[in-house]
């Protein structure tokens, strides 16, 4: 594909096919998706579509869980064919399959509950006493390696045509001055001079055997009412070297030589040639993000060998694609985690930093979750595999970044629009061009001494002519968003801030809100009880037993602190000192200390209810129990005034009736939080806190961190209706939550950014996923995302000036005045180098560095 005409074209083919639900394709990394129903097309229909709208399309991988695409070393002969046939036929699982000889593959449906994966390609090595060899073809390595073919045969096509052109310039340029060569030229060769005759067998080799792909990609698309580059470079060359065949030949016949300009034709097919291959060179280094994230997978893993009683008998080294859930992998010092797991025995260091950015070594021992791609320090681990393939956090992330790079911004409709008119336009005007010069040759409206001598009023129309088809470059416009698209998704990626699409990247630069959820987000989400107090006669250890039992069901963050801080307070001395002996401990006294819950039930936004030995237990904040008619006694009420006062959540205790006592429950802001606020003040962008907390503690904590537009005591449901509410205006509303409760207002936002661990990255309500956890990155991802428009207007400004000052020039509209005229050849070259330098234009946004906050009242952006 070369401009957004291609893409519009294969995009209408593909929707047009019956069983396709839809399809998207990306210009930049010539990918398609395509989402069809497998019993009314087959994925060789849907390439065979795309190839007879004249682009050369494979399959690279499904979705389909049941489906494996298998490599084959050793697959020679049909006797090998038909060992793998009886291999296939006899395993259990094997549903279908289809051999692939010439590409050396087999597509095989299985059932995964019958057979697993590594099992079909052990099943195939043995069946075949080791003459077959199989292994899962890796779609990234696949298309890593389309993509080094493509650059391989530009080359040599670019190396063809040079190697032909050169001569064909020498003829032209530098013979005529050099007095043998000249002679030797000047001689006859039957009705023909011998250099005419020579330019013309080497440009028709570069003509139609070289340049063979723009015509046969140009009657494609002239065959499906389509046109793009390729029909402007075919009209170009095609009427420079028509025309000087036929002057050649009317030469031989009349003795009256007419000018020829058959290197005119050559030379412009060198340029163009050399212009794509520095274009698919550049857009190359666009996924080099992708690249580097699937080189983080290590490629094969060491498998621990056990016997029925579970002991360990030996190792095996596998292929990481090949592992499967459950299996215990052998992580070794110094090399990268396979698979996301557990750890099962060991302990060690992992360098986290890809995921988290935090530099420090993450200490790991048994029951630690570690995650693929990260790399081991220092002692062995065994971890049992707990996530493989798609499901990783790696393979997220690169789900991610690429589903952004598939988008579509909605400014490219602009381009997309320009480019189904660009190349009518084109050729309308390298029409009027012609017509226009010649007509004022023939009534003599300029002087004959603007033609050279050896030329005529035809030829010099003809010139401008072509020069205006082959200058103009509708590639530029249409490579404009989707490079820089894919750079900054790429970028972003690297600075943990996952973008979900061109979409969410154009939304984000004109953010006028930001909503920030309070806890988990704006706090640490850690929350930690400060104090407890008991207005009634119970005594202290009754009050919190009674307060961890009715919690104990609950999964709030501030039910498991409410759990630790009783726990700790009845058994504190009394435990082991080791962490896993306080762990064991714990959970063999948590069912003889807790009381039993009956009827338990969570109360959205309020707390918890239940009852305990047969008395009705309420634990929550002030409207749980004021709606069951409980009183809050007056010291109570002052006391609760004063935690709140202090950016303290009161949780409030009924029993049977009667109030009995409170906690004061605390959640430490992030350290970030104050330096962020300010700095999103720095950048125009007004910060809004929403929690369901009271009025007083979500005051307190906006004051700390210096928002002044708070809502309080918002239920998680009316979250959304708040966001709304803002955007009545037509601001455009970022909301910042943890992804879980905040669901509903990540969606209804126009950017929602989801703050996640490292290992909860895929959230389907957000925009935005910020995979460190950190505040910091919110302010990455509006400037990632103003400084990449900013970048794309550039494009557009370069490709839409390059065109309207280019094709003016090429017409001849400075001429008059000037004497300038630009020959075809320079027009090609011209044209080749305005893609490779809009595409080089995007790849500047890799020099994009995030913006440091150095102080609290200060930003400063590098």
């Amino acid at each position: 594909m070369t401009c957004a005409n291609c893409v519009n074209s294969v995009e209408g083919i593909l929707k047009k096919l019956p069983g396709v639900k839809g399809a998207v394709v990306a210009l930049a990394t010539s990918l398609g998706e395509v989402e069809y129903v497998p019993s009314a097309i087959s994925k060789d229909e849907i390439v065979q579509a795309i190839e007879d709208a004249g682009f050369e399309a494979a399959f690279l991988q499904s979705s389909e869980q049941d489906k494996i695409l298998l490599g084959l070393i050793g697959l020679h002969t049909e006797r090998d064919v038909e060992v793998l046939h009886d291999i296939l036929k006899k395993m259990d699982g094997s549903r279908q399959f289809d051999v692939n000889t010439v590409l050396s593959e087999v597509e095989i449906v299985f059932d995964p509950e019958a057979v697993g994966l590594r099992s079909i390609v052990d099943t195939i090595e043995m069946g075949s006493n080791g003459r077959l060899k199989a292994h899962v073809q890796n779609p990234y390595t696949r298309g890593a390696s389309n993509d080094a073919q493509e650059a391989s045969k530009m080359l040599n096509l670019l190396r063809s045509s040079l190697f032909l052109s050169i001569p064909v310039f020498f003829i032209r340029m530098v013979c005529p001055s050099i007095p043998f060569l000249s002679t030797l030229l000047s001689m006859h060769c039957g009705p023909f001079l011998m250099g005419d005759l020579l330019k013309w067998i080497l440009v028709s080799i570069v003509q139609f055997v070289v340049g063979k792909r723009f015509y046969v990609a140009a009657f494609r698309a002239l065959r499906h009412g389509s046109t793009n580059m390729d029909v402007l470079v075919v009209l170009g060359t095609t009427a420079s070297y028509v025309y000087s065949v036929c002057a050649l030949l009317y030469g031989a016949f009349t003795g009256y030589r007419p000018p020829v300009y058959f290197e005119t034709s050559a030379m412009i097919i060198t340029f163009v040639l050399f212009g794509k291959y520095l274009e698919v060179l550049a857009k190359g280094k666009t996924s080099d993000a992708i690249k580097k994230l699937v080189e983080l997978v290590p490629s094969t893993a060491l498998l621990v060998l056990k016997d029925k009683e579970g002991k360990h008998v030996g190792e095996r080294e596998i292929d990481a694609l090949l592992v499967q859930p459950g299996d215990v992998l052998k992580v070794l010092p110094g090399s990268k985690v396979p698979a996301d797991g557990v750890v099962v025995w060991g302990t060690s260091h992992v360098n986290e930093s890809m995921i988290t950015g935090e530099s420090a070594p993450v200490p790991k021992e048994v029951s630690s979750v570690v995650i693929g791609g990260t790399i081991n320090l220092h002692g062995i681990l065994h971890i049992q595999a707990t996530k493989v393939g798609s499901g990783t956090v790696l393979s997220q992330i690169i789900s991610l970044v690429e589903t952004a790079q598939m988008s579509k911004a909605p400014i490219q409709k602009f381009a997309d629009y320009v480019a189904s008119i660009f190349v009518p336009i084109v050729i309308t005007l390298s029409i009027v061009t012609f017509s226009v010069w010649f007509l004022c040759g023939w009534l003599g409206a300029y002087p004959n001494s603007w033609v050279s001598e050896n030329s005529n009023c035809f030829v010099f129309s003809l010139m401008f002519a072509i020069s205006v088809v082959v200058i103009a470059c509708p590639c530029a416009l249409g490579l404009a968003t989707p490079t820089a698209v894919m750079v900054a998704t790429g970028i972003g990626a690297n600075h943990g801030v996952l973008v979900k699409g061109g979409d969410a990247l154009e939304r984000a630069q004109n953010v006028n809100y930001v909503v920030f959820d309070k806890t988990g987000t704006l706090t640490q989400g850690k929350a930690v009880v400060t104090t407890a107090k008991v207005f009634s006669g119970m005594d202290l250890g009754d009050f919190l037993t009674l307060v961890a039992s009715a919690e104990a069901s609950s999964e709030h963050p501030l039910a498991k602190a409410v759990l630790d801080y009783a726990f700790h307070f009845h058994f504190f001395g009394k435990l082991p000192s080791s962490k896993d002996g306080i762990e064991q401990r714990k959970d063999e006294v948590l069912s003889q200390w807790l009381l039993e819950a009956e009827d338990f039930s969570a109360v959205p936004g309020k707390g918890v209810q239940c009852s305990i030995n047969g008395k009705h237990v309420l634990v929550g904040n002030r409207t749980l129990i004021t709606e069951n008619g409980v009183t809050i006694p007056p010291e109570a009420e002052n006391f609760l005034v004063d935690l709140e006062s202090n950016a303290k959540t009161g949780i409030l205790v009924a029993f049977d009736g009667d109030f009995v006592g409170l906690m004061g429950v605390t959640d430490p802001l992030k350290r970030e939080a104050a330096v962020v606020v300010e700095g999103l003040k720095k950048l125009g962008v007004h910060p809004v806190m929403l929690t369901g907390d009271n009025w007083r503690t979500a005051q307190a904590v906006a004051k700390e961190v210096g928002i002044e537009d708070v809502r309080a005591e918002v239920m998680p449901a009316g979250k959304a209706d708040v966001v709304r509410s803002l955007q009545k205006d037509g601001s455009i509303v970022a909301m910042v939550g943890d992804g879980i409760n905040d669901s509903p207002a990540l969606a209804a936002a126009d950017v929602g950014m989801a703050i996640g661990g490292g290992t909860d990255i895929a959230i389907e309500a957000a925009d935005y996923v910020l995979v460190r956890n950190n505040l910091e990155d919110v302010i990455t991802a509006i400037d990632l995302s103003r400084k990449t428009f900013s970048r794309i207007r550039w494009n557009y400004f370069f490709a839409m000036a390059y065109n309207v000052v280019a094709i003016p020039v090429a017409a001849g509209a400075l001429f008059p005045f000037t004497g300038l005229q630009m020959p075809p050849w320079l027009a090609g070259a011209c044209m080749a180098f305005s893609s490779v330098s809009v595409v080089c234009s995007s790849l500047l946004l890799r020099r994009y560095r995030k913006p440091r906050l150095t102080t609290v009242l200060q930003i400063t952006v590098e």
